[in-house]
C-alpha cells in the first residue's frame, strides 16, 4: 500500500491507521460490518455502543475484532450510567479509541488513558476544546454547524481554525465532509484528518435498510432541518412530515418522548432505579428540566424506528447537510480510495510534489 506522505498526519500516527479519515459511531448505524469496512479500508471505524447494553458492546466489539486485525473506536456516552463498567470493558478489550458526543467525566478520561485506551470527544466550539485539552483527552473531533446528528450553530469553516489554533492535540474535522477535496481542504486549514457520518452511512457495507438510503439519496441539500423538538438539543435531521409534527405540536411531542423513553429503557436493559439514577444525573451536569429528561431518550428510539426497522414514517433521518451531493452506495474500500484520489489530486493542484 503506498500511500501519500501529505496524508500522513498526528491522527495516522495516533490511531494507527493509514488514512486520516474516521467513520463516526452513528447510532443503531455504526455496527460490526460498518466498522470492519472502514478499518479493513484503512480509516478509523467507530462502533455505536451507545444505544448497546454493556453485554451487546462486549459482542459487538468481539465480532469485530474476529473480522479485522486493524484498530477502531467505540463512541460511548458520556451521562451513562454504567459508563466506568463500559470504560473498564474497552480497556479490557484493548480497544483504540474511545469516542464521545459530549465531555466525558476526568476519572473516566483518566481510567481509558492508564489503560491504554485513545479519547477522543466532540466539540463544538472552541472553549469547550480548550476544556478537553486541559483534561488530558488525545484528541478532538471538531463539529461543525453541517454535521448529522446533534450539532451547534458554527460552520466547520469558522470552528475548524479555531480549535485547530486553542490546542495542541489532533483535531480531526466533521462537518460537511464526503469527499477527498473535504480531506484536502480540512489539512489546509490545520487539521489533522477528517470524520464522516452521512457518508458513511450510505455506503454498501452500512447495514440500514435499502428504503432509507433511497430517501437519504433523494434528498437535497435543501431537505434538511435543525430540530431541538426530538429530544431538545438541537439535531440536524432530513425535513419529514412526522419532524414537522414534532415542531408544532408540544404536547403530543411530549407524550411521544415519554413512551419512546419507557421503550429505550427496556431495550438497555435499563432497570427503573438505574434510569431514575441516570435522569437525576442529567439533571445535575445538563441543567435538565423533566420534560427534557423524557425527551432525552426519544432520539434513539426514533432512530431506531428508521435505521433497524426502516419505518420512515415512524422514525427520524439524522443527517449531514453533505447529503445533497452524495448519490451512491459504495462499498467503504472504494468510498476510502475514492477519498484518498481525490484528496491527493486536489493536493497536487496546490501543493505539488
Amino acid at each position: 500500500m503506498l500511500i501519500d506522505r501529505r496524508l500522513q498526519t498526528r491522527a495516522t500516527e495516533l490511531f494507527g491507521v493509514p488514512y486520516p479519515v474516521v467513520q463516526t459511531g452513528m447510532g443503531w448505524v455504526a455496527g460490526p460490518s460498518l466498522v470492519t469496512g472502514t478499518a479493513e479500508a484503512g480509516g478509523l471505524g467507530i462502533l455505536a455502543a451507545a444505544t448497546m447494553t454493556v453485554d451487546e458492546m462486549e459482542a459487538a466489539i468481539a465480532e469485530v475484532r474476529s473480522r479485522t486485525e486493524r484498530p477502531f473506536g467505540v463512541n460511548l456516552r458520556p451521562d451513562a450510567v454504567d459508563l466506568a463498567e463500559r470504560a473498564d470493558r474497552l480497556v479490557a478489550a484493548r480497544v483504540r479509541v474511545a469516542s464521545f458526543a459530549g465531555p466525558p467525566p476526568a476519572q473516566v478520561v483518566k481510567r481509558l488513558r492508564d489503560g491504554g485506551v485513545l479519547v477522543m470527544p466532540t466539540v463544538g466550539a472552541r472553549r469547550h476544546a480548550e476544556k478537553m485539552a486541559e483534561l488530558g483527552v488525545d484528541a478532538v473531533l471538531c463539529q461543525g454547524g453541517e454535521g448529522g446528528g446533534h450539532t451547534g450553530s458554527i460552520p466547520t469553516s469558522l470552528l475548524l481554525p479555531q480549535v485547530v489554533d486553542a490546542v495542541d492535540v489532533p483535531v480531526i474535522a466533521a462537518g460537511g465532509f464526503h469527499d477527498g477535496r473535504g480531506l484536502a481542504a480540512a489539512l489546509a486549514w490545520g487539521a489533522d484528518g477528517v470524520a464522516m457520518g452521512t457518508r458513511f452511512l450510505l455506503t454498501a457495507d452500512s447495514k440500514v435498510p435499502d428504503a432509507v438510503k433511497s430517501v437519504y439519496l433523494s434528498t437535497p441539500v435543501t431537505g434538511t432541518v435543525v430540530s431541538s423538538s426530538i429530544d431538545g438539543k438541537p439535531q440536524r435531521v432530513i425535513r419529514t412530515s412526522l419532524v414537522d409534527s414534532l415542531e408544532s405540536a408540544r404536547i403530543t411531542r411530549l407524550v411521544r418522548a415519554a413512551a419512546n423513553a419507557w421503550r429505550f429503557r427496556g431495550l438497555t436493559g435499563m432497570s427503573v432505579p438505574a434510569m431514575l439514577r441516570e435522569g437525576m444525573a442529567m439533571r445535575r451536569s445538563q441543567q435538565m428540566t423533566w420534560s427534557q429528561m423524557a425527551m432525552a431518550a426519544n432520539a434513539p428510539m426514533l432512530t431506531r424506528a428508521t435505521m433497524v426497522n426502516g419505518d420512515i414514517d415512524a422514525g427520524i433521518l439524522p443527517t449531514g447537510q453533505c447529503v445533497g451531493v452524495v448519490d451512491d452506495l459504495p462499498t467503504c474500500a472504494e468510498l476510502v480510495e475514492r477519498i484518498v484520489a481525490e484528496a491527493v489530486a486536489a493536493l497536487d493542484r496546490v501543493a505539488p510534489h
